[in-house]
């Protein structure tokens, strides 16, 4: 197949890193607002989809065009090489969005860009009657903005956050790709000493290990495009055979993950046995303020409680004045926070190095990095 458009779509706020693992693949990239878009065959493909630790998606654009009309939204969609990515089996659901656009009822979108299709496949197919659509998933997504309408076909399936070893979680999960995130924009490398102080289900030591030993993060699970009938199975199997020679399983790391609640604890050991993980990493029920070593130049990576809850504000601003005192004495240390409380540096009584705005959800927050020294050799 001739080179496709690839859109990897990206979380508000980390653009950026997500461009960056574009890159490492090998591929130059746009950058715009929550999406990266670059040129690649199937192989780029299933290597995005195996190794973007943190994009949501990883999403074929059909075409782009402009329309504020009904009839330029069948004319445009009609015009687009259906036939390349949908066979006469096929399933072809068709899911939409609009904003600030001409065209803003949805539902009549998404019926105009079905009838696009079937109309032009029957053409090709020379198929009289409705399609059965009993085949594999094609799933198809009509974005329009600003009357510029983007027409594409989701490669991943279920999002990339889900590596499929989170089979326990608590109540608010940090996503897997925002933990990646976290840990990507430190300056930690696998010889050092790596911590999160509250660990709840584990994510962000897991991702950690992951990361430290180059282990790609969809290793472990299906993407809906292997089951496509022009997606050559042979690229799939180069790509995780691929993935597989360039894990460094034997790479010794020291993660460490703690949490005060030990169910959580609990939840952490199995989803990082899950994940095959268990023996990289030593979880232990303690609150973050009992942390004490004698290691250095390590990094702490945490999700604290927010207080965000009706009476739990004035116990996380305790906590917060008492994590500062802990974690003060470890001088050579970086430190990085993530939190949606506003009066986090003076509660923790310094001033973050480096603020970044992230959104954890739906929640603004702001990501405070602390800059220890750098290790000496």
């Amino acid at each position: 197949m001739n080179k496709l458009k690839i859109l990897a779509t990206s979380p508000m706020g980390i653009e950026a890193i997500v461009a960056k693992e574009v890159r490492n693949l090998g591929y130059e990239c746009q950058v715009d607002n929550g999406k990266i878009t670059y040129m690649g065959d199937e192989y780029a493909i299933a290597k995005s989809n195996l190794w973007l630790r943190t994009a949501d998606r990883v999403k074929i654009i059909v075409g782009e065009f402009k329309a504020t009309t009904f009839e330029q939204l069948f004319e445009g969609t009609k015009n687009l090489p259906w036939e390349q990515f949908i066979n006469v089996d096929s399933a072809f659901p068709v899911s939409g969005k609009s904003v600030k656009s001409t065209l803003h009822s949805v539902p009549d979108c998404q019926a105009i860009v079905k009838k696009a299709i079937v109309d032009r496949l029957k053409i090709k197919y020379k198929q009289i009657t409705w399609f059965q659509e009993k085949g594999p998933k094609v799933p198809v997504e009509v974005s329009i903005l600003k009357d510029i309408v983007t027409i594409t076909i989701d490669t991943s399936g279920s999002g990339l956050h889900k590596r499929g070893y989170r089979a326990y979680q608590g109540e608010a999960p940090l996503k897997e790709t925002l933990a990646a995130a976290l840990i990507l924009l430190t300056n930690w490398t696998a010889d050092r000493p790596f911590v999160d102080l509250f660990c709840g289900s584990g994510t962000i030591p897991i991702e950690a290990a992951l990361i430290g030993q180059n282990i790609a993060p969809g290793f472990n699970r299906d993407f809906i495009s292997e089951t496509w009938h022009w997606f050559n199975s042979k690229v799939w199997d180069e790509a995780r055979t691929e993935a597989e020679d360039l894990a460094e399983y034997n790479r010794p790391l020291q993660i460490f993950g703690s949490d005060i609640d030990h169910k959580m604890v609990d939840m952490s050991k199995a989803n990082a046995m899950e994940a095959g993980l268990g023996d990289l990493i030593q979880f232990k029920q303690m609150q973050a303020t009992d942390f004490r070593t004698d290691l250095e130049y390590g990094v702490i990576v945490s999700n604290p409680p927010y207080g965000e809850r009706i009476g739990e504000k004035e116990k996380v601003e305790k906590l917060y004045r008492e994590l500062g005192a802990t974690l003060q004495m470890l001088d050579t240390w970086s430190i990085y926070l993530i939190t949606s409380n506003e009066d986090f540096e003076e509660l923790f009584g310094k001033k973050a190095t480096k603020k970044r705005k992230l959104f954890n959800g739906f929640i603004k927050t702001d990501y405070y990095q602390y800059f220890g020294p750098k290790k000496r050799v």
